[in-house]
């Protein structure tokens, strides 16, 4: 096994509102698909990487508790996090340095009301 995640999905209510809130924090443009009803923005990742999609038309809601995805922030974590609050998101925790080999974390509310955070190795 080389990922302890094969695939996330974020639960949305306006699609649209969250591929520009994501696009804009991520500084990518996110695709959007249909599968099995249900509308989704795919968020981006490399060939062999592990990806996940903001999902609309399912069971499940957008939510402050529960499990948090940490995505990948690259080499700019303060720049992210200034992307958070300006595409309309609320940054809870601000960058905090965990380790020299771990990098910094830091987490925030989406559009949609979700608790998600953001991971640098710097």
């Amino acid at each position: 096994m080389s990922n302890a995640v094969n695939w996330f999905e974020i639960p949305v209510t306006d699609l649209a509102r969250a591929k520009r809130f994501y696009g804009a924090v991520l500084q990518s443009e996110l695709r959007e698909e249909s599968m099995t009803g249900r509308s989704m923005a795919i968020l981006p990742y490399g060939e062999g990487g592990v990806g996940g999609a903001l999902v609309t038309g399912g069971p499940d809601l957008p939510s402050p508790q529960g499990t948090v995805v940490y995505l990948n922030a690259g080499d700019d974590l303060d720049g992210a996090l200034a992307r958070v609050e300006a595409a309309g998101g609320k940054v809870v925790m601000g960058k905090t340095h965990l380790s020299k080999e771990i990098g910094s974390i830091a987490r925030f509310v989406d559009t949609e009301g979700n608790r998600m955070a953001l991971h640098s190795p710097r």
